[in-house]
């Protein structure tokens, strides 16, 4: 664990200067990508991609089972993120995420979602983004509910492709980071393991046709076509898309 930890600082301590200085030249996009696969393969993450990135605007709808999730899917698909606005009050995380465009958004506050909408659909116009529409991390066992509002950035949109991924996870349950465990945590029993953490991220069929309807269509789709595309057993929510 120990020697892990010193080798993202010293990863870190590496691409720092080239950072600042890609960012001054209006560049700040290069490096983050492949830095946190970097830092995902010094934690441990072994990721295969199966599947075919869509060009062009790009919404990714992903499971969310935890924070390797982001560290896995930046480096096969280049995207940004849409996060908790929980995450910009610690302020190295949020220098760090902000590096690669982060989005951090208020999920508890429902009075702002028409400005987080406008947010998200201005984030598409300069990159792909990646939203996880489960709120949260699951327990690694089922699907939470999708929640559709942010999915209005896209509702009657012509030219952004909306793309499920399924993150497969060999060993969800035991890498899960949900409930009561604190992040430090977390952070340190996924360093302390031995064995590699292997993930699949399969870039699913985009969403047509009537999918595309509007954000509850395609929430409800998402999560079908995800659950169906993990291998581990999952049980998918009868609930309905969350607005």
């Amino acid at each position: 664990m120990a020697a892990r930890g010193a080798a993202i600082v010293l990863f870190f301590a590496a691409i720092l200067i080239p950072q600042l200085l890609l960012t001054g030249l209006g560049q700040r996009a290069l490096i983050p990508p492949h830095f946190l696969r970097g830092v995902g393969w010094l934690a441990g993450l072994r990721v295969r991609r199966e599947g075919r990135l869509r060009p062009g605007k790009l919404l990714l709808v992903a499971n969310h089972t935890s924070w390797l999730d982001i560290l896995a899917l930046a480096g096969v698909s280049r995207s940004a993120f849409v996060a908790q606005g929980g995450l910009a009050g610690h302020r190295f995380l949020k220098w760090l995420c902000d590096q690669n465009d982060t989005l951090f958004i208020a999920r508890d506050r429902r009075g702002t979602v028409a400005g987080q909408v406008a947010q998200v659909r201005g984030a598409l116009a300069r990159r792909r983004m990646t939203i996880f529409p489960e709120g949260t991390t699951s327990d690694g066992t089922a699907l939470l509910p999708f929640k559709s509002a942010l999915l209005s950035a896209v509702e009657g949109s012509g030219d952004v492709t909306v793309q499920p991924v399924a993150l497969d996870y060999r060993e969800a349950p035991a890498i899960a980071w949900h409930g009561e465990e604190p992040d430090g945590a977390n952070v340190l029993r996924i360093l302390a393991r031995i064995r590699p953490i292997r993930v699949t991220a399969r870039f699913l069929e985009p969403l047509s046709g009537s999918e595309l309807a509007d954000r509850k269509s395609m929430a409800a789709a998402a999560q079908q076509r995800i659950a169906g595309a993990l291998t581990q057993p999952h049980a998918l929510s009868e609930s309905p898309p969350i607005a």
